[in-house]
């Protein structure tokens, strides 16, 4: 539904919020009101997750020969894979999140899954209800609404896990070996890099380059050695040197939480609370 802010409509839409200057990698995403009308699409380079987050109404959509007519409920969506271009029509205003995924993205999750990357196994679905995919679809818009954001690696790794699952019906090439991780030379770097830039916006694709391998690769080869998503375990250390700096107790809170990697000093207590079951306050007192 996005496309009726991009391409020839009857409609007129309101962009709320855009992943726009957030230095996301392969992924972007907009959310925005969208009046009554009938829109046009032409087929776009990237794949695109469209999915209403308003309220529910009437609409028709057609994309390749598909026409699908329906009583569009939240959470439902439809897969416009790049190439295909789509129409709405639709019987009254709502809001909606547009998720875009970059042909190299995708690129790197079917070789994560032993998929071969030159076949298209995205298919065109209009109105799909799928709890595992909607659960992606909904942290997104919930990433693109918070002033706290959870940093570019967790932006990056919601991407990922989109697009392998609009991958998940391709035939398999080869698998990845289960319970190997990355060598403990270059998990050291990798951890040793995250330590020495807490304060940085990190993302999975600069992560992956200290490491040597694909985002997607990384991606889950991390988890298989330090047992947490990348975007977990920086928090975990973002939260033990906040514990650190709480215990010296030089820092006012407000420069503290900046100087852990936190966003604000509420960021910091809700993920302090979260990994340690501690408050900023008792870290403190302990501490004098």
């Amino acid at each position: 539904m996005m496309a009726r802010l991009e391409d020839e409509s009857s409609g007129c839409a309101c962009e709320r919020h855009t992943s726009d200057g957030r230095g996301w990698s392969g992924v972007s995403a907009r959310i925005a009101d969208v009046s009554s009308g009938r829109s046009q699409t032409p087929p776009r380079e990237r794949h695109c997750v469209t999915t209403l987050v308003g309220r529910p109404q009437v609409d028709i959509a057609r994309c390749d020969g598909i026409v699908s007519r329906r009583f569009h409920r939240p959470g439902e969506f439809d897969v416009i894979p790049a190439g295909f271009a789509v129409t709405y029509e639709s019987s009254g205003s709502s809001t909606y999140l547009d998720v875009f995924l970059e042909g190299t993205l995708v690129r790197d999750a079917a070789c994560a899954m032993g998929l071969d990357p030159d076949l298209r196994t995205i298919r065109p679905r209009l109105g799909v209800r799928d709890l595992r995919a909607e659960h992606i679809l909904w942290a997104i818009k919930a990433e693109l609404e918070s002033d706290e954001h959870g940093g570019r690696a967790y932006a990056d790794g919601l991407g990922l896990a989109l697009a392998a699952y609009l991958l998940r019906d391709g035939r398999p090439r080869a698998s990845l070996p289960i319970g190997v991780g990355l060598p403990q030379r270059r998990l050291r770097r990798v951890t040793d890099y995250i330590q020495d830039n807490l304060t940085s916006d990190l993302s999975l694709a600069e992560l992956a380059a200290v490491a040597g391998v694909s985002p997607s690769h990384f991606q889950l080869l991390f988890k298989q050695s330090v047992g947490l998503p990348v975007h977990r375990y920086i928090i975990h250390r973002r939260v033990d040197r906040a514990i650190a700096l709480l215990r010296i107790g030089a820092l006012p809170m407000s420069v503290l939480a900046l100087e852990a990697g936190f966003a604000n000093q509420s960021h910091l207590a809700r993920c302090m609370r979260r990994v340690a079951g501690l408050k900023p306050s008792d870290v403190r007192r302990a501490g004098r």
